[in-house]
């Protein structure tokens, strides 16, 4: 049998009294963020109406948005382009990014991090 936690079976349940605001500029609900399993990190985030989050890089991490609710635009980089419930945006470590909800329901994806977020990573590009 395997020692190390990250390979051994696991079941979380999600507590949504845990949700907390973030300096970006929305809500965020960790999925999974575990020490003991460095390789991923899953967070819903919710950006609100009228909401376009600071323009920001994650240093040494992947992330992926799986847009679940709302729809918005995605800055990635040079790139803008319009996302809805479906949609998937990439955005490779240090690429600068940000996201504006422009409709009138809330935004709410997965925000899928390799290797695991950590709050180190984040750099905020408008200070």
């Amino acid at each position: 049998m395997p020692t190390n936690k990250a390979h051994l079976p696991e079941i979380c349940h999600l507590d949504t009294s845990q949700e907390y605001y973030f300096r970006e500029g929305c809500y965020i609900l960790e999925h999974w963020n575990q020490s003991h399993d460095g390789e991923c990190s899953i967070a819903r985030a919710t950006v609100k109406p009228g909401v376009r989050t600071r323009l920001h890089k994650l240093s040494g991490v992947t992330e992926r948005y799986l847009i679940q609710s709302g729809k918005g635009r995605a800055e990635i980089g040079d790139k803008v382009e319009e996302v809805q419930a479906g949609s998937v945006v990439v955005i490779p470590e240090h690429c600068p990014q940000r996201i504006q909800n422009t409709g009138e329901d809330d935004l709410v994806f997965l925000a899928i991090c390799t290797p695991r977020f950590t709050p180190e990573s984040y750099q905020d590009l408008e200070d």
